[in-house]
């Protein structure tokens, strides 16, 4: 009889648990309470140890790998050389293989104004198997070596977490702590999605960029181990006309090479992967995206393609938020809103990350697509069909954090907090994920904020065959 009543009373908590979220849009959001000192954030010295030049001659640095190709099949190796080009060839095998293959791939340098890069390699290991661990290596000389893990298959019950360092990052000391904070946390995320704004070189005296170089060491100890997915924020732009710098995102398109051709853009700045059982489009906010721009173009014909019954989850980058109550960054991203909000709506896309705002938000799901000039329906509404809205621009960057909030809080916004922090996308299964988003200043196990995602494509109701999570 104990028993009974223990299991019924874990079915009801979990029937409650149900019903509050499905009623989520009745009672406003929540404005968090967490008081957290309120100063800017400071840059770490130059000699910290994660930013050490590694020693020897021509030593590979920077190191960090994405997905080369639109299937998962693929990864790109980047890294950077200072003296010299050096080998570009990269050696890989399995884990339960001595055979090594090899790939070769290209080096490139930049300039900007006074700055001359080092040798900047990207190598595409094609035709991997798919849930498979490789080990790669380029320079025996140092024994630099890389651990990738090749996704699964892509389907529709393909369990997958994704990491979430948000856009912002920067090189702070607040920096550190979000990626010792994200490293630390027992739910591993397999693949990082980053939503732009890398390393805020352009914040230092004529755009310096050494603080790429800085920066491409600081997140070398994640980036070589897992692939982080790029999105361009405005901090990547760099155009700077007054110091002879008029090309828009040199650094960043030299430095962080994507697989945009696969998905048949024009650009590295928007382009889209499969992984497992997600869908990733990226999209860029400071490129055009007005009607007939290669990028609405691109976006209008990417979204039928999406085979919801493949890869179920379709998730969204950009770098400027849609929806957001902090008075930084207020409604600046309403032309793009405007244009591309019904596309989300009718696609039913499932969530949109973005930064910008250097602090977290979560939305309900809402839309504000009725208004026709003359019916006054411009307010959001209850949308089942919409994205749920997440803004994490709390990567601990140096010009610190968005602590003013419009008032009241809006009925779209379920949860804001200028605090710094990472989340984790955990998919279950094609109708489930939860949403996780974790304070820097808690354990590494507190989540500060969560939420239950229901796949909107999928009828829960005519899945009975789906495997319980």
């Amino acid at each position: 009889m104990v028993v009974r009543w223990v299991c019924a009373s874990f079915v009801l908590l979990l029937l409650v648990g149900f019903m509050l979220n499905a009623a989520e849009f009745v009672n406003g959001g929540i404005t968090s309470s967490y008081a957290r000192k309120n100063d800017i954030s400071a840059d770490m010295p130059l000699d910290s140890d994660v930013f050490q030049v590694p020693p020897g001659y021509n030593a590979p640095q920077q190191v960090h790998i994405t997905q080369g190709d639109h299937e998962g099949k693929a990864v790109i190796v980047s890294w950077v050389t200072p003296d010299e080009p050096g080998s570009n060839t990269v050696l890989y095998w399995t884990d339960n293989s001595k055979q090594k293959s090899s790939a070769n791939g290209i080096v490139l340098t930049y300039k900007y104004f006074n700055y001359t890069s080092g040798y900047i390699h990207h190598c595409t290991i094609e035709n991997l198997e798919v849930s498979q661990s490789y080990n790669g290596c380029w320079n025996w000389e140092y024994h630099k070596t890389i651990l990738v893990y090749s996704p699964p298959r892509a389907g529709p019950d393909v369990p997958y977490t994704f990491g979430l360092i948000a856009g912002d990052l920067g090189q702070t000391y607040d920096s550190n702590r979000t990626l010792t904070h994200y490293e630390l946390n027992p739910t591993k995320g397999q693949t990082l999605l980053f939503v732009g704004d890398l390393s805020y070189s352009d914040d230092y005296p004529f755009h310096d960029n050494n603080r790429w170089d800085t920066w491409g060491r600081f997140i070398e100890r994640s980036a070589a181990y897992q692939p982080w997915i790029w999105t361009a924020g405005n901090h990547e732009i760099d155009f700077a006309p007054d110091i002879g710098e008029a090309k828009p995102f040199k650094p960043y398109t030299s430095r962080f090479h994507v697989p945009y051709r696969a998905s048949e853009s024009t650009s590295p700045l928007w382009y889209s992967i499969k992984r497992a059982s997600a869908y990733i489009i990226v999209l860029s906010s400071y490129s055009a995206y007005g009607k007939y721009t290669p990028q609405y173009k691109w976006f209008e014909y990417e979204l039928p393609k999406v085979n919801r019954t493949e890869t179920p989850w379709l998730i969204v980058l950009m770098h400027s938020p849609l929806y957001n109550s902090y008075v930084h960054h207020y409604m600046e991203g309403e032309t793009m809103r405007v244009m591309y909000e019904p596309w989300f709506v009718e696609y039913k896309v499932d969530v949109i990350f973005a930064g910008h705002v250097h602090a977290y938000e979560r939305s309900e799901r809402v839309s504000n697509i009725a208004y026709n000039i003359t019916n006054g329906l411009c307010d959001p509404i209850s949308d089942q069909s919409a994205p749920v809205y997440i803004t994490i621009g709390d990567g601990g960057n140096q010009e610190g954090l968005a602590t003013n909030m419009t008032d009241p809080q809006p009925s779209y916004s379920a949860y804001r907090e200028a605090s710094f922090g990472h989340g984790i996308f955990d998919i279950k299964n094609r109708t489930h994920a939860y949403f996780g988003w974790h304070r820097n200043q808690d354990g590494y196990a507190v989540e500060a904020d969560s939420a239950w995602l229901y796949n909107r494509y999928w009828d829960p109701s005519e899945e009975s065959s789906i495997a319980s999570f």
